[in-house]
């Protein structure tokens, strides 16, 4: 079993791959295409800005080849953005894998001042729960796990949305369509419940 980390100037690729030797999963860090087409599951990880993201992976031929990629794909927090048709942030067309658009969180940024009204901050930072769980993705969890999250933008609720979490409003906290999964949490950073996910998308997508 093969798996490849896409190796881009937005991802959160060492925590990524310290996590899967957690599993004992050993990963290649690569934007190689041939490397990346011939793996058995491919990670997409991210943090950072959507639209200078895009065009790093438009500058390298990457946003062709993932549309292209036919084995399990996992996209995380800013990757998985990226595999939704736009997002709102900087005004960007991403890869239309998902339908689902992505938008900016309404509330009270993380730089002003409380002003006491009870508004949740932006972005969201810390532990929130995931449900109505599907998908073998999320085999043997329990409604209502606790995720780590760092994002001030979420992707939409539809058809493809496969966990939901609840911040300022209900949005999708996984997505899945065809071979494609994305997670908007970071389960390299969710303890016991991100091992299960990353096990399960090793063993059993």
């Amino acid at each position: 079993m093969s798996t490849v980390i896409i190796k881009y100037n937005a991802g959160n690729i060492q925590s990524v791959l310290y996590a899967l030797e957690r599993i004992g999963q050993q990963a290649l860090v690569t934007d190689d295409p041939e490397l990346i087409h011939k793996a058995d599951k491919v990670i997409f990880p991210g943090v950072g800005e959507a639209s200078t993201a895009m065009g790093y992976l438009k500058q390298r031929g990457l946003d062709v080849l993932l549309r292209e990629l036919r084995q399990p794909v996992l996209g995380i927090c800013l990757g998985m953005q990226l595999m939704c048709s736009y997002s709102e942030e900087n005004d960007t067309s991403c890869l239309g894998i998902f339908e689902e658009r992505v938008k900016k969180f309404s509330g009270q940024d993380e730089d002003e001042k409380d002003a006491g009204d009870g508004r949740l901050k932006v972005p969201q930072i810390g532990w929130n729960n995931i449900f109505d769980l599907k998908t073998p993705l999320f085999a043997g969890l329990a409604e209502n796990s606790f995720c780590y999250f760092v994002h001030g933008y979420y992707a939409s609720l539809g058809e493809q949305t496969i966990a939901r979490t609840d911040y300022i409003q209900p949005y999708s906290s996984a997505l899945h369509k065809d071979n494609f999964y994305g997670v908007q949490f970071h389960p390299e950073k969710s303890a016991q419940v991100g091992e299960k996910i990353l096990r399960n998308f090793i063993s059993h997508i």
